[in-house]
């Protein structure tokens, strides 16, 4: 097995481009007509007051960069946190570790700015391993109800049980 990445930074100006072919490559499908939903996503959150540069990192391996991860303002009712997605990886990678890299880092950059808490939708399984939670355990109401243990937080050390309430992506999510 090859090693997850050879580093995890915080993206550059030089690696946008590169970010959208990744974010294209990793949720790319056969019955797409046009990019995948997750590119015009990431291109709009870059356009918003919602964008977090230092959330925006990438996995590089030998120079070249095969994933990426972003996290972009969010609101629990007064409260800002931040959302996470989209994270993807390019397929030839999938499966190496490059993905859970990326998690852990973001994860820890996350905490190191202070946010208090991350919200996502996706696998429980999966991202269980993370320590995300469903987020009606924490009194968190999902943007959609139908997410139902999909939609998952992970509470930082600075979460306290005063984030109540309904989770608000940024949003360019709300064009979706």
């Amino acid at each position: 097995m090859a090693s997850p990445a050879d580093i995890v930074r915080t993206e550059r100006a030089a690696d946008i481009e590169t970010i959208r072919a990744v974010q294209h490559a990793a949720f790319d499908a056969p019955e797409l007509t046009g990019p995948p939903v997750e590119v015009g996503l990431l291109d709009a959150l870059r356009a918003s007051a919602d964008w977090i540069p230092r959330l925006s990192l990438v996995a590089e391996r030998d120079g070249s960069v095969i994933g990426h991860v972003v996290c972009t303002r969010a609101w629990v009712g007064e409260h800002a946190v931040v959302g996470l997605g989209p994270i993807g990886v390019v397929p030839e990678h999938q499966g190496e570790g490059v993905g859970h890299a990326l998690m852990h880092s973001v994860l820890a950059a996350a905490d190191a700015l202070d946010e208090p808490l991350i919200g996502l939708l996706g696998s429980p399984e999966f991202y269980g391993r993370f320590g995300f939670v469903a987020s009606h355990e924490l009194g968190i109401v999902a943007p959609e109800p139908v997410w139902g243990d999909y939609f998952q937080i992970r509470a930082l050390t600075a979460y306290s049980n005063d984030f109540v309430g309904t989770f608000k992506y940024a949003s360019p999510f709300d064009e979706l």
